[in-house]
């Protein structure tokens, strides 16, 4: 075996890997999954759940280990190669699972398979194959060959065209950066980021301070700096990246979602959904378009009266009116008068490490695993970690990279994406692998990242992605650790986890001053504790606007009236928005979630699954934070499923009841506004 990709004998040999081995290995790969495919469908009356479904998990799990690392390094690291490869591979994956999704005799063979499975079949059996069903009609199984063809072109430009929209804005924020030399234009900025824009100015050659625009320099801008003028530049750079009022035009993604928007309309239309927004539900919990509109606007109904009460606060603490870029920073300044809690104290008690090890050490504590490090694996980067995971018996489970620190060329945000799905076919075992990835502050000059609270939540959050994806106990790939899962469910164990960041015990073993060493003091959390509410109504309103465009914007889209990018967000601003923005901002071009990511007329996810989050948190709170029986109950009805199960039924069989919206208005502070 020549090419590294291809060898799946153990995990990626990133040392090894170059742009230039993914297209042949890919092309390799497809030609011998065709090839295979062909020959099962030699028997015409294949029908047995083995025969069939077990060489299709297999194909899938290898071409989804060889494009893995494509995907992931490409979003990663600042190399062109890697961006041309994955761009090059995109048509063939692209149209390599249509075709698989518009196989006839393919489809025949499932529904055999589900018609001779009896009504004592596991559970993962039938809910795979159910799901199959369903994907072969969103993949147009049923439509004559000319629109067949039409489908698979449609998903070709579709891929393209949000992979484009994806590097625009990787690219925008690259490119964009503001030169300092002034000392006092960045009062109030931590001395982290002002330490590492001294070096980046250095590096370039120019005296004083360059700040990028990556997110830690952007939050902290945004939160601390005292230059309202510099808070405005960032927000404008922030707002205009990949538009028409960007400094560089050039990137602009208006185009871009007009073609996104009507290829998934035309999508949906063929497979027989009145909009892309019917057809995205298709694979959700939420059953009608009205059921997830009707969720939001009773949950702003219930926030506004809380969020008004909280910008007029804000507003006689700055005595003006606020403008986007005063929000954050006036927020910390409540907090720290009414509060005593500033970002800068606490960040003291957060190294990474040391939250990290916190973390995995309340994973230990919840579902009886360890955690250690590796030092003898390849990773793509010298600040990436390897990290193994095993269970109460000291086996292992699987393994996880964790890559931190924000760096140029590397996607902003942070996510858990899948290096390995677990599979346990014919004897052979695989162990699931993921890829932590976070944007915090780089080390400073002693090799120490400090987080925020904030961070530590969005570190937690991702925690609880990779549970889900490590602890599964389903052996089909397919619907195995967050496969299959429906996407407003998804956030489900990551929300879930957030609410530990909250308890003062955990935070005690997830905090060690920089240079004291202590924990947390208890009388600095109660303050921190007493804060958690500022601010929170208003950033549940604009969560929901968001949510509200992302599904209004897909539900309502009109072919002959165009995507109407900034209309449509000029209405929903209306209806649920609390302050003004500028005419300039352009925030949909950059908003990669929907037009680039899976969530699209899915954003309202996030809001749905907290729903279910906080009433599941509510039971260890009522049980006990650390109930060992609550902890077991939660793994193995929620964390080991997969997509085997209904997740609603499965919540119930949690926690004994379906889903209530008291507990998350109650953990965001606003329960006595509703």
């Amino acid at each position: 075996m020549t090419n590294p990709l291809l060898d799946t004998s153990a995990l990626p040999r990133f040392r090894d890997l170059a742009p230039e081995q993914a297209l042949p290995a890919v092309r390799e790969l497809i030609a011998e999954n065709r090839r295979k495919l062909a020959a099962l469908l030699e028997d015409a009356a294949i029908s047995e759940f083995d025969a069939l479904v077990i060489p299709l998990e297999e194909m899938s799990h290898r071409l989804s280990r060889v494009w893995s690392p494509v995907s992931h390094l490409q979003s990663v690291l600042g190399n062109t190669g890697w961006r041309d490869a994955f761009n090059d591979c995109l048509p063939l994956i692209t149209e390599h699972v249509t075709e698989m999704g518009q196989n006839e005799a393919l489809h025949d063979a499932f529904r055999r398979v589900a018609a001779s499975l009896p009504a004592t079949e596991p559970r993962a059996r039938r809910m795979l194959v159910e799901h199959a069903l369903r994907d072969f009609r969103l993949a147009g199984i049923g439509l004559p060959i000319d629109r067949k063809n039409e489908f698979r072109e449609i998903r070709q430009q579709l891929a393209a065209a949000q992979a484009r929209f994806d590097q625009n804005v990787l690219d925008a924020t690259d490119a964009w950066h503001l030169h300092i030399e002034d000392r006092g234009r960045l009062a109030g900025l931590p001395g982290p980021v002002v330490e590492r824009a001294a070096r980046e100015a250095s590096e370039y050659g120019l005296a004083g301070w360059r700040l990028a625009l990556d997110m830690p320099t952007y939050q902290a801008v945004m939160t601390h700096a005292g230059d309202r003028s510099l808070r405005e530049t960032f927000y404008r750079a922030w707002t205009t990246r990949a538009s028409d009022q960007a400094d560089d035009p050039s990137r602009d993604n208006a185009g871009t979602i007009e073609q996104v928007l009507a290829l998934r309309h035309r999508l949906a239309g063929l497979t027989g959904f009145g909009n892309y927004a019917e057809y995205s539900l298709a694979t959700k919990m939420a059953a009608t378009p009205e059921e997830v509109t009707g969720f939001l606007r009773e949950l702003a109904a219930r926030t506004r009266p809380a969020a008004e009460t909280e910008l007029a606060s804000l507003a006689r603490l700055a005595g003006r009116q606020l403008e986007p870029w005063d929000l954050q920073y006036y927020l910390e300044k409540l907090k720290q008068d009414r509060y005593s809690v500033s970002d800068e104290v606490l960040r003291q008690y957060f190294p990474a490490d040391t939250v990290k090890q916190g973390l995995f050490g309340l994973a230990g504590r919840l579902y009886g695993v360890t955690l250690a490090k590796r030092d003898d694996v390849e990773t793509w980067h010298e600040s990436v970690r390897y990290y193994e995971i095993r269970d109460e018996a000291g086996m292992v489970v699987g393994g996880f990279y964790t890559d931190l620190y924000a760096r140029t060329g590397k996607r902003g945000g942070a996510w858990m994406d899948e290096c390995i799905v677990r599979k346990n076919l014919n004897g052979d075992s695989v162990a699931p692998v993921g890829y932590l990835v976070c944007n915090f502050s780089p080390p400073d000059d002693q090799g120490v990242s400090l987080l925020t609270h904030n961070d530590v939540l969005t570190l937690f959050h991702e925690f609880g992605h990779m549970l889900h994806h490590l602890l599964t106990k389903v052996d089909y790939p397919s619907i195995a650790g967050i496969n299959g899962v429906p996407w407003d469910a998804v956030e489900l164990p990551s929300q879930f986890m957030e609410n530990f960041a909250w308890h003062y015990e955990v935070i005690r073993e997830s905090s060690a001053h920089r240079e004291s060493g202590e924990p947390l003091p208890v009388e600095l959390f109660e303050r921190l504790q007493a804060s958690r509410y500022s601010g929170a109504a208003l950033s549940m309103l604009r969560q929901i606007e968001f949510a509200l465009y992302d599904f209004t914007i897909h539900a309502a889209y009109d072919p002959e009236a165009g995507a109407r990018t900034l209309e449509m967000l000029r209405a929903i601003r209306d209806e649920v928005g609390m302050i003004r923005h500028p005419g300039y901002n352009r925030f949909p071009m950059s908003f990669t979630h929907i037009f680039a990511g899976g969530y699209a007329a899915g954003y309202y996810s996030y809001k749905w699954a907290e729903v279910l989050a906080a009433d599941a948190f509510s039971a260890f709170e009522e049980a006990g934070v650390f109930d060992p029986v609550t902890a077991r109950r939660f793994r193995q009805e929620i964390l080991e499923i997969g997509g085997s199960r209904d997740v609603m039924e499965a919540f119930v069989a949690f926690r004994g009841r379906k889903p209530k919206l008291d507990a998350l208005l109650r953990y965001s502070g606003i329960g006595e506004a509703a």
